[in-house]
């Protein structure tokens, strides 16, 4: 009897294999410079220079969710987007999304494998970071694919980001700057907030979301050096809730729109960022219908996603409610916890969180935003990053911010002790404290990003 043949590896197998190779490529995962990102760029050909014109968002919150509303805005006009998004949440392949006329959709796992052997093969094993080396791949897809409009989002900083070796760019948006990376971006917010204006290009409009003083100087000074004109949240547009509609308001007179599909008040200013990114540039000819069906179509998994259907809901007792958020900095604590207020205001219900957390992020900051307002912390391990916080010290962060809190190992775990204590009193859960967390819910709930 002959041997049955050997399984062949399916594209996802080869892909993560792929991508711990580049991993190994340089030693530290992070090392913010521009120099071996265009120097394998220049060996391809220079495809950055063949990409369709490019919107470039930096910011520390609200940069994945104002790309979102761009894209359902432009998409709902007729154009084909291609997207530029990182970390992902379940797959790599989501940080890829192709154009197409009618909507586009993530590069399938051949096309990501094939690009990535491409790339690999020119880079001849030089040293370039796992960030770098990707982002080049993303660039060739893009390249290589017909669309009209590019939303690269930055990943880390701006300056030295591998996102920053475009020319030019249709516009500049800069989402609020808080603190986070200070490793790597300085330990204050107008060294951080310089950091991210290293995006803004000569003569090239630039949107600011609403910002903290200290950021909004540092971002203008460097807006003066590159002749970058500028179009800041409450000087120049304003983006407001009133009655329950989204009004919209800029030198060239008023929007009356309906509220954002995305869960919470901060969903207002990411909204009123896209709508000034796309007023600035008038020959895309976003009308206000575009605007409105794409303030209705936007779709931005794990930021306040209701988890209603999959596996996960179906262990907590009916009634109950389960959120997912990747928040995981003090400004992005602040803007869920808000939310959270929001709705129980409208449905009071007892709130319980999910929590686990990366070593590099303040998770005594991020938890003293839910004080008073969570009755229970569960707290669990991130099993997609190398560099999670153990759960007693996310347990240990919690109780410093006045919340009883308990360690669990895993997200089921944490489910189960939820419904026990719940009683006959359905709960409103939340799975906070990490975009890789809520990766990890998402897998775990058969209901990873489409």
């Amino acid at each position: 009897m002959s041997p049955a043949p050997a399984r062949q590896p399916t594209s996802v197998e080869i892909s993560d294999a792929i991508l711990a190779r580049f991993l190994a490529l340089h030693p530290k995962e992070i090392d913010l410079s521009l120099g071996r990102t265009q120097r394998l760029l220049a060996d391809l050909g220079h495809p950055e220079r063949a990409m369709p014109p490019a919107i470039q968002i930096a910011g520390t919150n609200g940069k994945g969710s104002t790309t979102a509303f761009l894209r359902a805005m432009l998409e709902a006009s007729g154009r084909s987007v291609h997207v530029y998004t990182s970390p992902h949440l379940v797959r790599f392949h989501e940080r890829i999304r192709l154009g197409a006329p009618g909507g586009g959709s993530y590069v399938d796992e051949d096309r990501l494998v094939a690009t990535f052997d491409e790339v690999e093969r020119v880079n001849a094993g030089r040293e370039i970071t796992l960030f770098e080396i990707t982002t080049v791949a993303a660039m060739l897809l893009f390249a290589r694919s017909p669309a009209d409009v590019l939303l690269l989002e930055v990943g880390l900083g701006g300056r030295y980001d591998a996102t920053n070796v475009i020319e030019t760019a249709l516009a500049s948006v800069i989402t609020p700057v808080s603190l986070d990376h200070q490793k790597f971006l300085g330990d204050d917010i107008a060294a951080i907030a310089h950091e991210k204006a290293g995006v803004l290009k000569s003569l090239t409009p630039a949107i600011l979301a609403r910002q903290e003083e200290a950021a909004l100087v540092a971002i203008e000074r460097e807006a003066a050096r590159v002749a970058a004109p500028l179009s800041i949240s409450g000087q120049d547009w304003q983006a407001r809730e009133e009655r329950g509609r989204l009004v919209f308001e800029d030198g060239d007179g008023l929007l009356d729109l309906p509220l954002p599909r995305l869960v919470g008040r901060h969903q207002i200013e990411n909204a009123g960022a896209a709508i000034a990114t796309l007023r600035a540039l008038p020959a895309l000819r976003i009308g206000a219908d575009a605007i409105e069906a794409g303030l209705g179509a936007v779709n931005w998994p794990a930021r306040m996603q209701r988890l209603a259907t999959g596996r996960l809901p179906t262990l907590l007792p009916e009634g109950s409610e389960l959120w997912l958020d990747g928040g995981h900095n003090p400004d992005g604590g602040r803007a869920v916890a808000s939310t959270l207020a929001e709705l129980d205001e409208r449905s009071p219900k007892p709130i319980v969180m999910i929590v686990g957390m990366l070593n590099t992020k303040d998770s005594d900051g991020f938890l003293e935003a839910f004080a008073g307002l969570a009755g229970r912390v569960y707290c669990v391990p991130i099993s997609s990053s190398t560099a999670a916080r153990s759960v007693e010290e996310v347990a240990a962060a919690a109780e410093r911010a006045g919340l009883a809190a308990e360690a669990c190992a895993t997200i089921d775990e944490a489910l189960g002790k939820a419904a026990r204590a719940a009683g006959s009193v359905p709960p409103r859960v939340l799975i906070t404290g990490s975009l890789y967390l809520a990766g990890d819910a998402l897998a775990a709930n058969g209901t990873p990003p489409q």
